[in-house]
């Protein structure tokens, strides 16, 4: 399966997040919305950001734990189930369809402004055919023009925020509290669809760097950015503008543009609709990224036809992006403004409701393999807030938001059974949570995610590089029996961990018979956890002609002939599940490379081995020599070296031996130094040395 390149960082995820949420909801929604909430529009805006927490906080933690292109679809496909996954999938594709074309009318709303002859239908297509050229050129390319049209948006809107809020009318909001408890209800569901995208960087957690740091960290920056934008920008807008003219002609579709003339004159006006214009560029732009992602990962799981899940010399799904292109201009010659935001409001609604319980189905299923960077807090009662609220507001929509998002369901569940339910096997973590109650589990989910794990790596607070850098190394010439390697490795680990070897030899030989020790590409990992191990622990073996697997398993044999000749012994504590199985992936990623075992054969001694398992850009191993840029490490004391803080003198060979390195220890010509850390600071000292 292609991958997808991971070059988005924080910046990047703030920005296609902001850019995608400052747009139709600032520009076009409030003149709409001001017909139904009246003076209560700011607190519209405010209540609808407030129902959207738990879900975004819900959202925020899938997208830690399975960073996969799709978002909602493959959290409910691996939570739920593929039946649910196929719901979320058509439901989340069609709705950020949906927000782009509402940003497509807006963009015409806009441009009439200035071409009133201008027709709408061709404008957007003319867009989507424009934005579905930009993303095929790659996901990187799309977030550099992201950033410059969310950073001008950005500080548009805060000027003229700022300016508004001192020629505000307060009087503008007298008997606001007159309105219907139904029209205003009915309003925070319509205003939903401008929070939407906050939460489409999910669908592209795949490309994120860093996703356990970047993705929460840049949504949440997000939703502060946008709420205060809001709410300040149309509390501004009624009180400047007026709710008449607001309300006007079933409401003024250019209610940033009047507000600005108002306020600085026709110069004013045309600044902001330069700056409207920008933001209906971003938000087009980063929805077909987002939205492209859907029918990607659909594909990927043979839920939608193979060939839409292909990638181009670009590394871009072209097919994908093309349809989902198509699906945005259909949108447009379909439905109004106001109806495009009922319908995405009423689905986004659901998706966030099912993500909660998907939160709920992920934590109760007990995986350790589900390992978010980030946490939800208060669970579980954030999330069955965020699965209760969103149906009341749906029916408070009308019947047309009702009936489709029915609609959405059914067609979710048509499609399942007639096309994908033949060629799909996964059942989801629902049925862990069943295992727990004596029924039956998806053997295949956990796999999945430990694959997951490894392409995450381990978190920087993991000590990887530490607990290779201090293991101990045994070093076989000849052929060994395996039950021999794990008396020697426990005795090992007995003296490290003061715990009775006997104990730790059962655990290692019963996780090995009952198939929990992974062998393959020549290389087996035997790992257990107990409670009295205060920090994870580790051996290393070597044997160069083979090790015999001496005692009887359940697993089947290893899928390759070639001989064991590396084993790594990992003991982790009890309480600590996450990390344990981040440092296995961590390591079966590193023996997965082709170049592994040449590599461990080849190297000529213990603290050879040890960097062989060490990650290239956090680590650096330096000669001390007579001549050269080292030569000026001789005579220095490992305090008094003007190394990064960040840094760590993790080993010394000296003469054959090994140094334990301590603030006085004093570098000699010939020392190989071991030296471990942050990448920046190794890749500076790497080229320094």
């Amino acid at each position: 399966m292609a991958k997808l390149k991971k070059e988005l960082g924080l910046f990047d995820v703030f920005a296609i997040a902001t850019g995608a949420t400052l747009s139709s909801g600032f520009f076009l929604l409030p003149g709409i919305a001001a017909a139904q909430a009246g003076g209560m529009l700011p607190v519209s805006y405010l209540l609808a950001g407030v129902c959207l927490i738990p879900g975004l906080l819900s959202m925020a933690e899938l997208s830690t734990a399975m960073p996969r292109a799709g978002g909602i679809y493959y959290f409910l496909d691996r939570s739920m189930g593929p039946l649910v996954g196929t719901i979320g999938g058509f439901g989340t594709w069609s709705t950020l369809t949906l927000k782009v074309a509402f940003a497509l009318v807006g963009l015409g709303a806009y441009l009439r402004i200035y071409l009133p002859e201008a027709p709408e239908g061709a404008v957007a297509v003319a867009f989507a055919l424009a934005f579905a050229v930009m993303n095929l050129l790659g996901a990187k390319k799309t977030s550099y023009l992201q950033m410059i049209m969310t950073l001008v948006t950005v500080g548009v809107l805060a000027w003229f925020i700022v300016t508004g809020v001192a020629n505000a009318d307060p009087g503008a909001f007298r008997g606001a509290l007159d309105i219907q408890a139904s029209s205003f209800i009915s309003s925070i569901g319509l205003v939903i669809v401008s929070y939407m995208g906050l939460t489409q960087v999910a669908s592209i957690s795949e490309e994120v760097k860093d996703p356990e740091r970047n993705l929460p960290a840049g949504m949440l920056l997000a939703f502060v950015t946008v709420l205060v934008v809001y709410v300040a920008g149309t509390w501004v807008m009624v009180g400047v503008v007026g709710l008449p003219n607001l309300q006007a002609d079933g409401g003024d579709l250019t209610p940033a543009a009047s507000l600005a003339e108002i306020l600085a004159g026709p110069v004013g006006g045309t600044v902001m609709a330069v700056a409207a214009i920008l933001a209906f560029l971003s938000v087009g732009n980063a929805g077909v990224l987002s939205a492209s992602r859907y029918p990607l990962a659909m594909s990927r799981d043979q839920i939608l036809p193979g060939w839409l899940s292909r990638i181009s010399r670009l590394g871009t799904p072209h097919w994908a992006i093309a349809l989902t292109s198509a699906l945005i201009v259909a949108w447009v010659i379909v439905f109004d403004a106001a109806h495009i935001a009922e319908l995405a409001g009423a689905f986004l609604l659901i998706m966030f409701a099912l993500s909660a319980l998907a939160v709920i189905v992920m934590r109760e299923s007990g995986l350790e393999s589900y390992d978010p960077g980030f946490r939800s807090p208060f669970y579980p009662w954030v999330q069955v807030a965020g699965l209760v609220m969103p149906f009341p507001l749906i029916i408070e929509m009308g019947w047309l938001a009702t009936l489709l998002s029915f609609g959405f369901v059914l067609f979710g569940v048509v499609w399942f059974r007639s096309f994908a339910r033949g060629r799909v096997s996964r059942e989801g973590a629902v049925y862990h949570v069943f295992a727990r109650l004596g029924e039956q589990r998806d053997a295949g989910l956990e796999q999945e995610l430990r694959e997951i794990l490894k392409e995450k790596g381990v978190r920087s607070a993991d000590p990887f590089e530490k607990l290779v850098a201090s293991s101990t190394v045994l070093d076989k010439d000849g052929a060994a029996p395996f039950s021999r390697l794990v008396e020697e490795a426990s005795a090992v680990l007995s003296a490290e961990l003061e715990l009775p070897a006997e104990q730790l030899v059962r655990g290692f030989l019963e996780g090995t018979a009952t198939g929990l020790t992974p062998v393959s590409h020549g290389v087996a990992l035997p790992h257990l956890r107990l409670a009295a191990i205060p920090g994870p622990r580790m051996v290393l073996a070597r044997a160069r002609q083979g090790i015999e697997i001496d005692i009887e398993t359940e697993a089947p044999s290893p899928p390759t002939d070639r001989p064991v000749q590396a084993v790594f012994f990992l003991a982790s504590p009890e309480g600590r599940p996450g990390q344990h199985l981040r440092i296995l992936a961590q390591i079966a990623g590193r023996v997965d490379d082709d170049s592994f075992l040449a590599e461990w054969l080849a190297a000529g001694d213990a603290q050879a081995l040890r960097e062989v398992m060490l990650r290239d850009e956090h680590m650096l191993a330096l000669k001390v020599l007579p001549y050269g840029p080292t030569k000026d490490l001789a005579g220095k004391s490992i305090i008094d070296l003007a190394f990064p803080r960040d840094l760590l003198v993790a080993m010394i060979r000296r003469r054959g031996e090994l140094v334990v390195p301590k603030g006085d220890t004093v570098l000699k010509v010939g020392d190989r130094v071991t030296l471990l850390g942050d990448p920046r600071a190794i890749t500076a000292l790497r080229r320094r040395y």
